[in-house]
């Protein structure tokens, strides 16, 4: 969830609104204990375009965005993922209720649930770290729990999965 959430610009909004969550480099504390893997988000250009001088964000306006997910910057692709945000709060901060799916290949594979309440300050030049609620699962991800820590790298979003199950 997930960028976490990406650019918030379509709504004139300015900030990184979060990556995605994913990595085939999981390294399985044991099949019971969970997963704990690092992965990288790069947001899928869309024709939209990142026109940020429009009207600023109001309540219920939503938007849609998906990332491809590498094992590192600039390394092997190794998923991708879909999110979508809706404007609850409105003002300094601006809060957004974001949800994705994010899909896994290889092994482990699977689908990763996720949803935030994430806080974007409209002044702010960088969207500050945030932390993504796993809500569940497919795949080698049944009945998965847990974090994704989403945090700005660049043009990436760095995601640290900590998956229980």
């Amino acid at each position: 969830m997930f960028r976490g959430f990406r650019r918030v610009g379509v709504l004139g909004v300015t900030a990184v609104a979060a990556g995605a969550f994913f990595a085939v480099a999981a390294v399985p504390a044991s099949a019971a204990e969970g997963f704990e893997f690092t992965l990288y988000a790069q947001e899928v250009p869309t024709d939209q375009g990142g026109d940020t001088t429009g009207p600023p964000a109001d309540l219920g306006d939503s938007f849609a965005f998906a990332d491809d997910l590498f094992r590192s910057k600039g390394g092997d692709k190794v998923g991708r993922d879909g999110v979508t945000c809706t404007v609850v709060r409105t003002g300094s901060p601006n809060d957004l209720v974001c949800v994705g799916t994010f899909v896994l290949n290889g092994g482990p594979g699977g689908q990763i649930m996720g949803q935030t309440l994430l806080s974007v300050d409209p002044d702010a030049e960088e969207q500050a770290a945030f932390d993504i609620a796993v809500t569940g699962g497919t795949g080698d991800f049944k009945d998965a729990r847990g974090t994704i820590r989403s945090t700005p790298d660049g043009d990436f979003s760095r995601l640290e999965f900590h998956i229980t199950r």
